[in-house]
């Protein structure tokens, strides 16, 4: 029997409420299934778009003499999360949005910015939900005419980093995501993202907009090699502003057995109510419950032999872990 034990830190706020709205992408209208926003009408102008209280720049350019995505997000419904190359640029490695939502954003470009709108100006992010686009997790996998296959022995690395921008300023904290990591002499521990994570934007603090920039261990004379591609889902803002203590709660999570068969146990430290949702490797809701004590059971009957997710929810603060069926 294999217990996880991981933390989460919850975060105590100096308020008792929070408000807060995400950008899920749901209400932004697509001609069909399997396609993507793409708007030639003003060429090499920002044509992007708004969702909740975040403006997603978008240009398409024609300096080649042809039409060509040069930067920014598009928003998608693709589910080819197997065809290579760049003709699938537009599609998410879990081929569904987050807790199986129809729609999710990919973004285009080693540097990009998300500017916040209404009442989310100068306030703090919550975050919101990536992974890595077909594209780019494919090239990463198994390199092609322009990128190299990622390996530990060149300790290869796909990463975004985030930076708040308030009153035009870069602000000096960031948060990074490594969407591939290959530096651990552990083979095991070496990964492609290919699923949907949550990235907690709590440390930069209060913001206008966001900087996004990429960066990979394969690179060339024109730059980067590795295709620069990630995609998003349920970008959280919150439009209070309000401000939070400088200490944090840190809570256990408990989940055994592992793997199991027909049952898990949960067990935490936390006096709060606890939200858990079990979610599989593309991100699709299984089934969720409510932690009203120190441990929960959770009868694995219904579910099909595989590796799952628990998400933990308290509040505005989340964690994960993962446990496999037999």
């Amino acid at each position: 029997m294999r217990k996880i034990l991981l933390s989460l830190l919850v975060f105590t706020s100096v308020h008792s409420a929070q408000a807060q709205t995400t950008s899920t992408f749901e209400s932004l209208t697509l001609p069909k299934s399997d396609t993507a926003y793409i708007n030639y009408s003003a060429y090499g102008k920002d044509v992007g778009f708004t969702d909740g209280l975040a403006n997603f720049p978008c240009v398409y350019d024609t300096s080649f003499g042809y039409e060509f995505w040069a930067s920014g997000f598009a928003y998608s419904n693709i589910t080819d999360s197997v065809t290579s190359g760049f003709m699938n640029q537009y599609a998410a490695k879990t081929g569904i949005g987050f807790a199986a939502s129809e729609k999710y954003v990919v973004a285009y470009g080693k540097e990009n910015k998300i500017r916040l709108t209404g009442a989310a100006v100068g306030k703090r992010i919550l975050g919101f939900y990536i992974t890595n686009s077909t594209y780019a997790y494919n090239s990463m996998r198994d390199g092609d005419a322009f990128s190299k296959k990622f390996n530990a022995t060149d300790k290869d690395f796909f990463r975004l980093d985030i930076f708040a921008y308030r009153n035009d300023t870069l602000g000096k904290d960031s948060v990074s995501v490594y969407l591939a990591d290959f530096r651990n002499s552990d083979s095991t521990k070496n990964y492609i993202v290919k699923d949907w994570q949550w990235v907690d934007l709590a440390k930069i603090g209060k913001a206008d907009s966001l900087f996004f920039r990429l960066q990979s261990s394969d690179n060339g004379s024109f730059g980067m090699n590795t295709p620069a591609y990630f995609c998003m889902d349920n970008f959280m803002t919150n439009e209070t502003g309000l401000s939070v203590a400088h200490t944090a709660i840190q809570a256990d999570f408990k989940v055994y057995p592992n793997p199991a068969t027909d049952k898990i146990v949960i067990e935490s430290s936390l006096q709060d109510k606890q939200q858990i949702t079990v979610l599989d490797l593309l991100g699709r809701s299984h089934a969720v419950y409510e932690m009203n004590s120190k441990s929960i059971e959770i009868n694995l009957g219904g579910f099909a032999p595989g590796t799952y997710v628990l998400l933990f929810r308290n509040g505005n603060q989340s964690a994960s872990a993962k446990f496999i069926k037999q």
